[in-house]
């Protein structure tokens, strides 16, 4: 007897009115929420189709707003005039230059896993410290920067002396 309430719905909940095995309330007309959606969504695309046929001046308004959005279009190239070559050299200058993903001082491969340091350059895990390669950057002179810049000078008012 215990095996047949486990198969039953318990009191008070319903299985959705199109089986989809989910749970219905009376206020959705024992649908679940998906179920629901769906069935709203069908019923609003019925009643503007309804609107669209009675309407003949609004059916191009629906229509329109039924329609796909428009297809990306590109811009259009002028092939006419030659570009100039310093123009296009200056256009290739500007992008920036993809690094290789080798190490600056022993140029083996690094992929992923190469170290990028604050000189610009890929290093392998050998040579990713700076005394290893030989690093231009000043690390001494951001530093003193960075404090100038977190500890501003401040200097008060003068007191007159009474």
């Amino acid at each position: 007897m215990a095996e047949e309430h486990r198969c039953q719905a318990p009191e008070g909940h319903r299985l959705c009115a199109n089986n989809c095995g989910f749970f219905g309330i009376p206020a959705t007309m024992n649908l679940c929420s998906k179920c629901y959606r769906d069935f709203c969504l069908k019923e609003q695309q019925q009643a503007s189709i309804k609107s669209s046929l009675s309407s003949p001046s609004s059916s191009s308004a629906a229509i329109e707003s039924v329609s796909p959005p428009p297809a990306l279009t590109l811009p259009e190239v002028k092939v006419d005039a030659p570009v100039p070559a310093e123009e296009n050299a200056a256009a290739v200058a500007d992008q920036p230059r993809q690094q290789p993903n080798r190490c600056m001082v022993c140029r083996k491969r690094v992929g992923l896993a190469g170290f990028k340091c604050r000189c610009g350059t890929t290093f392998c895990g050998m040579h990713r410290y700076p005394e290893q390669h030989g690093c231009t950057f000043d690390f001494k002179k951001v530093g003193r920067e960075e404090i100038a810049r977190a500890n501003p000078l401040v200097k008060a008012e003068k007191l007159e002396k009474i």
